[in-house]
């Protein structure tokens, strides 16, 4: 693999300076960012995936819920249909993705709505619901075009951003230089039991620039549910085999906390935001049947979840076992009371001045 990022370098350095021309432009006015009266706050990374967007948008959505009329706007990637979108409880995946309809079935109060063009998408949110106060931006770091009141960038603690390249050697989308519009940086997924000496060299490593501020969070696992309200099948007390199905961007941390629960896992993976088909699940299928034992499930993850639970593929899963594993944000030590301080400051600074 070191020989092919070699390789690959020379085009990473000519994509990476694409990006700091492009980065230069709006630095310099020759294209603008606009502003909104009302607070957007976005939540993005540098790299191309799997620091564990969703989970912190939800977070933000817990916060910010009890006081303050919210909605997400991303573009929906994967999705079939075109231009800006508000989704309800009845619709489809495949018109709005799998991530928005996430949010859809676990947040009542919020508005969510997709447009690959961001600008438009929250000029169309604020027009529509003039009682809304925060734009939560999902996956728009590199979205020049709209100015956030708070720019959030994610990190993966397996893969921090400065240990990384540009692709197509590395993961990032632009040189690591761009973490400075940062206004807050988040290592995520980092162990439970984290060490003030594994804190320190990241730090270090990070050396946030002077007012950005650094958090440290990591994942927690709830209980399996089932995929769909019907299965009656119970888990088994003494699990012996997992079938992993996954079809995101890293699974590393729930192969981990999985291969804690059972003597054997099985996974299947699929690309990141796979839209599953009926060649799909009788290859699950079979793959379940030949596992050689009774006490066994399927275990997948909530976005999957919402691309399998479609009225397509429902009663072709019908007769399979499968759960999926809810996750949740957590952080170290004084950073909850810290981060919850900071994030809400930006909100309320903005509420104020107008």
């Amino acid at each position: 693999m070191w020989l092919l990022g070699i390789i690959l370098y020379p085009f990473s350095l000519l994509y990476g300076f694409v990006m700091v021309v492009r980065n230069l432009l709006f630095d310099t006015g020759i294209l603008t960012s606009v502003s909104f009266e009302k607070a957007v706050i976005s939540v993005g990374n540098l790299s191309t995936g799997g620091t564990g967007k969703t989970p912190h948008i939800e977070y933000l959505i817990r916060l910010f819920s009890p006081d303050y009329s919210l909605a997400t706007l991303s573009r929906g990637y994967g999705r079939e249909s075109k231009g800006f979108l508000i989704g309800s409880k009845k619709t489809k995946v495949k018109y709005i993705g799998d991530e928005p309809l996430q949010l859809i079935r676990k947040f009542d109060s919020i508005k969510v709505a997709v447009d690959e063009n961001r600008r438009r998408g929250i000029s169309n949110l604020f027009a529509k619901y003039e009682d809304l106060k925060i734009v939560l931006l999902d996956d728009a770091f590199q979205h020049r075009w709209v100015k956030p009141v708070c720019s959030i960038l994610l990190t993966s603690y397996s893969r921090l951003y400065c240990e990384d390249h540009v692709i197509p050697s590395g993961t990032l989308r632009e040189f690591r230089s761009g973490a400075k519009r940062a206004n807050i940086i988040i290592v995520t997924k980092t162990p439970k039991i984290f060490s003030p000496i594994s804190r320190r060299r990241i730090i270090e490593e990070i050396s946030p620039a002077a007012g950005q501020s650094l958090f440290f969070s990591y994942i927690s696992f709830g209980e399996p549910l089932p995929v769909l309200d019907s299965t009656q099948e119970e888990i088994p007390k003494k699990l012996i085999s997992i079938l992993l199905l996954t079809g995101i961007a890293d699974h590393s941390q729930l192969q981990e906390h999985l291969e804690r629960t059972c003597s054997n896992l099985v996974i299947m993976r699929y690309r990141d935001h796979h839209m599953y088909t009926e060649a799909d699940i009788n290859q699950i299928s079979a793959c379940f049947k030949d596992i050689p034992t009774q006490k066994k499930i399927i275990i997948t993850t909530e976005k999957d979840m919402m691309r399998l639970k479609t009225t397509e593929l429902t009663p072709l899963i019908r007769h399979l076992p499968i759960y999926y594993l809810p996750i949740s944000v957590g952080f170290h030590g004084n950073d909850k009371a810290d981060f919850d301080k900071l994030v809400l400051s930006f909100a309320e600074r903005l509420q104020t001045s107008h």
